[in-house]
């Protein structure tokens, strides 16, 4: 390309101004919204189930006899120690005031989330080492807020934990907070780290690396303050979705959304200064060099965005609404991410001038720097050896891939969420010593009341259950006379106690062995309880891992089929990215397993990273094969091949390196799934932009030559 010098004008450095200060306004509207994103967060299992799955009708019957038509959450405090009489009645009397202690942070009673006169007591164990109280919590304790804003929940669980602690240590217990309740609260104060310290370290993971590719002290302040403001912008059109329960949020799709937009913003950044720097040296005007760059990157920003963008919106199609939630969520963080890098950060380049590339100024020369250094030499490597090349990287890969067949991706217990061992799952494995696993979280199942006692008998002749009772119209208080049944609209409930963990796998496997077992006297009976939204959540799972991803594969040919008027290189980058994924789930099993030690992956996992894998990963061959299309059309595809791997391959290194980067943050929350979700694109982001974007697809499109753009005509050429 010769030197191209243009008459300067006023117009584009005024125009540039305006996005910037509109920009400026968007922020400040949007940007306190995202610091109350937090707020409309869902957790809750029970409500992402569908309509129709046993479990939620069951739970609109169950809700129905309570006595303020709330739900319980089970809450349980688990006292360890010597028992005897007169520490149960010291226990006990302490527990009838309990309720008006003062929830942590606040002035608020604890009296207000419990369910109205039930009577809070101990019962001791059956070997006199143990004592265990239970508490009515309702479901508003897992909606609310607390006047400052924190989540009623995790603070309720503090105080407990609080009182609990200083009580046994002046009574010669031990004590432990756990049950739903509690695993539910260490679980939203997880995601409470969302705001801070996720958010935090990824900003100071993708500047620091920023800072590197750069190496201006001053350059990698505009894409990331450009990330920023799509990061504040997206959450705050999330917010206001949520809070007006258009989508839905849960803290998971919160932390998925920070690492999405900074990474995606970022990279798209990272793309567009590489092009502006590359056209600098051919333009003396910055306007006219960006106007050239935005030329050059608009077409694959938008359709790389787009890939994204549509296989996310596929999960509407998922049966779990916290995953058809994520759909959205990601959606609209990708869309502003585009938006943001294709409008603000062009106007903050050309509004800076050459010197924000400083100490490295692109000069108007028409020299292309690129063309020399390490990608130059890779290049000529796949020149000189294209087949050896695509047919070993190809084989390590298959090799890879063929561990993925033993991928455990079978769900796990609440307990086994954690990366951290929290006083929750302890106290569980405490109770399982001295209680029956299932103590305080029954499996409920709603039958007819005459059908009590046949019920009962075929519950009782199930393996893994403990005692089944009947719920009662008061409380079942040891020592006196057991209250009668409860009877609502001819129905009644059984408790059915497992001898099981009710969280771990073991017992969720033992659902559908209940249900047989009863459906075989009545197909109306219903199964519910925590035990059973685990089981039939797991259900829901497999059928959207069946379901989307088919749809999201043949999608994405689609598009790439569009944007690169081929067929044949669509469904070439598509089976090279389908392979890096089955290899990266090969290696997530063999770190999982040999060296973070995971029980075992989310049933969601392989779904969540197949949409992450194929979706961003797909992005860097888009970048590489547009601009290898771009100059095929110039120089021949086998040319075009060399000198679009060359130009292109720091450019999409750096943002592989920061995708990984941003996602590899999810870590630092105590929560097994994020961790393997960060860990899995992090590695297959990094496979699919060192080995298969740098090494096959470059040596496959070499090696096939102009037949890779059929049926287009530059097949021909």
């Amino acid at each position: 390309m010769s030197l191209i010098v243009t008459k300067k004008s006023r117009r584009p450095f005024i125009t540039a101004l305006i996005v910037i200060f509109i920009w400026f306004g968007a922020s400040g509207f949007f940007g306190p919204l995202f610091g109350s994103l937090s707020t409309v967060q869902e957790n809750d299992n029970s409500a992402f189930l569908p309509q129709n799955a046993e479990s939620t009708q069951a739970s609109k019957i169950i809700t129905k006899f309570s006595a303020d038509q709330s739900q319980t959450i089970p809450t349980l405090v688990l006292f360890l120690g010597e028992v005897d009489a007169a520490k149960l009645n010291a226990l006990n009397a302490h527990l009838v005031g309990l309720g008006t202690t003062t929830i942590k942070g606040s002035d608020i009673a604890i009296s207000k989330y419990l369910i109205p006169g039930q009577p809070i007591f101990a019962f001791p164990s059956q070997d006199k080492k143990a004592l265990l109280v239970s508490l009515p919590l309702t479901f508003d304790s897992a909606r609310d807020l607390l006047p400052n804003k924190k989540p009623v929940l995790p603070e309720i669980i503090k105080t407990l934990r609080e009182d609990s602690a200083a009580y046994g240590s002046a009574n010669g217990l031990t004590a432990n907070v756990t049950g739903v309740g509690a695993l539910l609260g260490d679980l939203f104060g997880a995601f409470g780290g969302i705001d801070s310290s996720l958010l935090l370290t990824t900003l100071g993971v993708v500047a620091l690396i920023l800072i590197v590719v750069y190496r201006s002290p001053v350059l990698w302040i505009l894409p990331l303050f450009s990330a920023v403001i799509a990061l504040s912008t997206a959450g705050g059109v999330v917010y206001l979705l949520a809070k007006a329960n258009a989508i839905d949020l849960s803290g998971q799709s919160q932390g998925i959304l920070s690492v999405l937009v900074l990474g995606a913003a970022t990279d798209y950044a990272l793309l567009l200064i590489s092009r502006y720097r590359e056209e600098l040296h051919h333009y003396e005007s910055r306007f006219d060099a960006m106007k050239a760059s935005y030329k050059g990157v608009f077409e694959p920003i938008l359709a790389s965005g787009l890939t994204v963008i549509v296989s996310l919106l596929v999960l509407l199609l998922s049966e779990l609404s916290n995953n058809r939630g994520l759909g959205p969520v990601g959606a609209i963080g990708i869309a502003a991410s585009m938006l943001t890098i294709l409008t603000l950060l062009p106007a903050l380049l050309v509004a800076f001038g050459r010197w924000i590339f400083w100490p490295r100024i692109p000069r108007f020369d028409d020299v292309n720097s690129q063309l020399e250094g390490t990608w130059a030499t890779i290049a000529a490597g796949v020149e000189k050896r294209p087949r050896k090349l695509w047919i070993a990287t190809s084989i390590l890969l298959v090799i890879l891939a063929g561990f993925s067949t033993t991928l455990k991706a079978k769900g796990l217990s609440t307990a086994d969420a954690f990366t951290k061992k929290q006083d929750s799952v302890v106290g569980l494995a405490l109770l399982g010593q001295h209680f029956p696993g299932g103590a305080g979280q029954p499996t409920e199942v709603v039958i007819k009341k005459e059908q009590m006692s046949v019920v009962t008998a075929a519950l009782l002749s199930v393996g893994g259950v403990a005692s089944v009772e009947p719920v009662t119209v008061s409380p079942k208080i040891p020592g006196r006379v057991a209250p009668a049944t409860k009877v609502l609209n001819g129905q009644i409930i059984l408790n059915a106690t497992l001898s099981l963990n009710p969280d771990s796998t073991a017992a969720r496997n033992l659902i559908p062995v209940i249900r047989r077992a009863v459906h075989a006297i009545d197909s109306n009976i219903l199964v519910g309880g925590s035990t059973a939204v685990a089981f039939d959540t797991g259900v829901a799972a497999n059928h959207d891992n069946r379901t989307i991803i088919p749809v999201v594969l043949v999608l994405i040919t689609l598009i790439l089929g569009l944007l690169l008027r081929s067929v044949v290189s669509a469904v070439l980058l598509l089976s090279t990215v389908v392979l890096s994924y089955f290899a990266t789930l090969g290696a997530c099993q063999l770190v999982f397993q040999h060296i973070f030690h995971f029980k075992g992956a989310d049933t969601s996992f392989p779904l969540f990273a197949f949409i992450f894998l194929v979706a961003l990963g797909i992005d860097y061959n888009i970048f590489l094969m547009t601009r290898v299309r771009e100059e095929s059309i110039k120089i021949g595809t086998r040319r075009g091949v060399i000198k679009g791997l060359t130009v292109t391959g720091g450019v999409i290194t750096s943002a592989g390196i920061v995708l990984a980067a941003t996602f590899g943050v999810l870590g630092i929350l105590p929560l097994v799934f994020l961790a393997e979700l960060g860990f899995a694109v992090a590695f297959g982001v990094l496979l699919d932009t060192l080995i298969v974007r740098t090494l096959l697809v470059p040596a496959l499109a070499y090696d096939i030559g102009n037949k890779i753009w059929w049926p287009s005509k530059l097949a021909s050429k």
